[in-house]
């Protein structure tokens, strides 16, 4: 089923998404409508085999379809790129279509009124995971309508994914043809990787000439000089993409070599590219289902009750990760106003976004590249604004911010930006509340509220210390990061729903800053950071660069220059440390408030992965303090051990319910998950 040589014009069109309008059963009402156009229910199941949720009683899933049409000349989409270039129906509108999953009481009256939009990530519904308690339902419990819907068109068929079908952007010729560059880092030797560096992801085909003129090239690091590899080492395989009976989506390159790839390598292919679609519309999908469901009375929205009003009443998004970036970036383009000038989403959750935006609305998109330290560190994602209130930039000597659009529109929604110490040492998280240079705290604008979560990883860990083994390969050189902060998220989205219901204020923003002296240089002289015997301090961090992208880039989002060139860099700063090592100025579980190890937010990559200087992509730390004090002086470690620390274990579970009961005083966590975070500090009974 694999093609090595590839002609996408002769033989390959099931390859690549055709210019010609894909012509679908849907009608338009009228030349002038926009939005979405019919939704297509193809599968309605009890949810949970049925269980009844107190209050609410049993749920259904509902799976389909959504169709859309979007109005090209319309100056609310003007900043979807390549929008223009799309094919249009008779109507002159531009037709799409994106998976749809739907979550809701089967007894709508009994839904509490707020939809919850969870963005996937990459096709994933993970979302409502980092709401869970083990088996706890909480969307359910307290009454959530939950929406997903696909704006990625680069992903495969398979698992579930949500997936969205973009048009093609064309000019005269055809599909656009343009260059087109990914990096690759693996880490295990393997002879074939997917050129998009993720599994289930599609890529741009090359053209005819793009195979002949590809180029490979390795560095060991990111500003290193590049090598090129020799072109009878590799190959570059398309895997035509069946159409039949499926979304149409990008189809499946991978980068093969006999030889192997190396871990810890930078690869870098370049070729020339055909068939890039209009990403960016994904967004637009976002916008119109959303507003469909708030405020459509017609039979064809699921969502309304028996006297025919809609029973979502507001709407919260949520995105973890790529998906939080997203939301970023949809308020950016301001895309949270729909046709008719109401707003969208009425309270937005950016969780682990750091300071970045994302690959998405530009020409040959690729949405699942962030930039980090070690790899895909010149795509653009970490492009100024960093930060939601306006700020000038220096290097650029631009003034914008995430909210200006927003702002001119009157749909500013309520903001919980989350983020954990892994932002700050991979995504530079600081840049969301200081200026772009790290030199000052700024104002933090009266709808947004910033968390930060101490001692915590990129994701949630199970919170029980779990030690590498001797001789255990992991990504890592430290044991994996154990923090679970889904408590927090829990009672932030609580507060979050409060905040837009009836304006109750929020909890008080957390995070370190420069005017107290916990937001320090991320060196380790600067950081306060003791040394540890056995425990190498990270040597690196991610600074978002300034990139040359070429002169075409800053009016048309299109890259020029492959590679691009960096030509400055933004500062990042990071949470000072305390004589435990642990974070200062963040907001704390009570299992890094009252400590059984130092946790960290970064993590150097293990020497059997390749690459022992760089960093792991989002991953954390912990290191555990030795049991007495006469382990700590054997091992010169100059952190109090556990002994030292607490009289027993009940000294210790005091000390750590009162923290505990201490948040919920504060709002950032509820009461009822207190017994779950009690149960975490048992677990640990047999350190003492």
């Amino acid at each position: 089923d694999r093609v090595v040589f590839y002609q996408p014009r002769q033989t390959g069109m099931s390859a690549l998404p055709s210019c010609i309008l894909f012509q679908t059963s849907l009608t338009m009402t009228d030349s002038a409508t926009s939005g979405v156009t019919s939704i297509e229910i193809t599968t309605r199941e009890p949810y949970a085999e049925g269980r009844s949720f107190e209050g609410v009683g049993p749920y259904e899933r509902l799976r389909g379809i959504v169709h859309f049409a979007v109005d090209p000349r319309a100056e609310i989409n003007s900043r979807i790129v390549d929008l223009e270039l799309a094919p249009r129906n008779d109507d002159g509108q531009v037709e799409f279509r994106a998976d749809l999953e739907i979550l809701a009481p089967q007894d709508l009256a009994n839904a509490n009124g707020t939809l919850w939009y969870d963005v996937n990530n990459r096709g994933r519904k993970l979302g409502m995971d980092l709401f869970k308690d083990g088996g706890d339902e909480f969307m359910m419990r307290k009454g959530y309508i939950v929406v997903w819907s696909g704006w990625i068109a680069e992903l495969l068929p398979g698992e579930e994914r949500l997936r969205l079908e973009a048009p093609v952007a064309c000019d005269e010729n055809g599909p656009l043809i343009d260059t087109y560059r990914m990096e690759l880092i693996v880490d295990e030797p393997i002879d074939r990787y997917s050129v998009s560096s993720r599994p289930a992801h599609g890529a741009y085909p090359p053209t005819a000439h793009g195979l002949e003129t590809a180029t490979l090239t390795r560095r060991l690091n990111e500003p290193d000089e590049r090598e090129p590899v020799p072109r009878d080492q590799w190959q570059i395989e398309v895997t035509p993409f069946d159409d039949e009976g499926e979304l149409r989506t990008l189809p499946e390159v991978d980068l093969v070599m006999p030889a192997g790839l190396e871990p810890g390598t930078i690869y870098e292919l370049i070729y020339e590219a055909e068939g890039s679609v209009v990403q960016g519309i994904g967004m637009a999908g976002i916008r119109d289902l959303i507003s469909f469901f708030k405020h459509d009375s017609s039979d064809r929205n699921p969502l309304r009750l028996d006297d025919g009003s809609p029973v979502a009443k507001r709407a919260i998004g949520f995105g973890a990760s790529q998906s939080g970036r997203l939301l970023r970036t949809m308020l950016y383009e301001g895309l949270n106003v729909d046709t008719q000038g109401r707003i969208v989403f009425d309270g937005l959750m950016p969780h682990v976004a750091g300071c970045g935006l994302g690959f998405f609305n530009h020409r040959f998109a690729s949405p699942t590249r962030y930039a980090t330290q070690f790899g895909d560190h010149l795509f653009p994602a970490d492009l100024f604004p960093f930060a939601y209130g306006p700020q000038d930039d220096p290097l650029t000597k631009r003034r914008d911010g995430i909210l200006d659009r927003p702002r001119e529109t009157d749909s500013v929604p309520k903001i919980m930006h989350t983020q954990t110490s892994v932002e700050y040492w991979n995504r530079a998280g600081s840049l969301v509340h200081t200026d772009p240079l790290g030199q000052r705290d700024i104002e933090i604008p009266d709808e947004v509220r910033v968390y930060a979560i101490g001692g915590a990883q990129h994701g949630p860990g199970e919170g029980v210390l779990t030690p590498l083994e001797p001789g255990e390969i992991e990504e890592g050189q430290l044991s994996i990061n154990p923090t679970d902060y889904r408590p927090f998220l829990r009672g932030l989205l609580t507060a979050l729903d409060a905040w837009i219901r009836d304006d109750t204020e929020p909890p008080a923003s957390r995070y370190p800053r420069l005017a107290n002296e916990t937001l320090v240089g991320w060196q380790e002289q600067s950081i306060g950071w003791q040394a540890v015997p056995g425990v190498r301090f990270s040597t690196v961090i991610h600074e978002p660069a300034l990139i040359d992208f070429g002169e075409e880039f800053a009016a048309t989002q299109r890259v020029m220059l492959h590679p691009p060139r960096q030509v400055g860099a933004y500062r990042a700063l990071v949470a000072a440390c305390g004589e435990d090592n642990n974070e200062r100025g963040m907001l704390l579980v009570p299992a890094v408030a009252v400590p059984l190890a130092t946790f960290t937010g970064w993590n150097p990559r293990h020497p059997n992965t390749g690459s022992p200087n760089n960093l792991t992509r989002l991953r954390g730390g912990h290191i555990a303090f030795a049991k007495t004090k006469a382990e700590r002086e054997q091992a010169g470690d100059p952190r109090k051990s556990i002994g030292e620390r607490y009289e027993s274990f009940e000294d210790y579970r005091g000390r750590y319910e009162a923290a505990a009961r201490k948040l919920v005083e504060e709002r950032y966590l509820l009461e009822e998950d207190v017994a779950h975070v009690l149960n975490l500090a048992d677990a640990h009974r047999d350190l003492f």
